[in-house]
């Protein structure tokens, strides 16, 4: 949940930068680990029918590689679409990368055509920690990556 004057002081930070590709989402998931209930943040790319994870910050996950369709973020690439989870116990396909999740938040990350480049993916260690405005500022930082994409 993240105010407006906080999202836009992030954003504006993240649009700053002179980085591009890799680099560019290093730097913004660094700020964005910065954010209150986000524990875990990272920057799948899409490769095919894979997800391959990219910049992170947090602990290293064994889910490196995931199959498009499985768990929150293939999901959110099957489908089309952003996905906010307030409790991820209660999914049957949850691919659980620490056993202090309780809730994520996927954001697709889309090119100017609308084709998907990849995803932003936050976990939080309470239920219920992303909202609308999670999803928001996630979406404008996303448009900022895809304008500077580079594989």
């Amino acid at each position: 949940m993240i105010g407006r004057e906080e999202a836009d002081r992030l954003v504006a930070e993240i649009g700053r930068s002179s980085k591009t590709g890799r680099g560019l989402r290093e730097e913004a998931m660094a700020l964005l680990a910065r954010m209150p209930d986000y524990r875990w943040v990272g920057v799948y790319r899409l490769e095919g029918d894979t997800l391959v994870l990219d910049a992170y910050v947090g602990a290293p996950t064994e889910h490196d590689r995931i199959p498009v369709g499985r768990g929150v973020c293939g999901t959110a690439v099957a489908e089309d679409r952003n996905v906010v989870v307030e409790d991820v116990r209660k999914l049957d396909n949850y691919l659980a990368c620490s056993l202090e999740t309780r809730s994520e938040i996927v954001v697709l990350i889309r090119a100017g055509d609308g084709s998907i480049l990849g995803q932003i993916d936050v976990d939080g260690h309470r239920v219920g920690a992303f909202d609308a405005s999670d999803e928001a500022v996630l979406e404008r930082v996303a448009a900022i990556l895809a304008e500077r994409w580079e594989p």
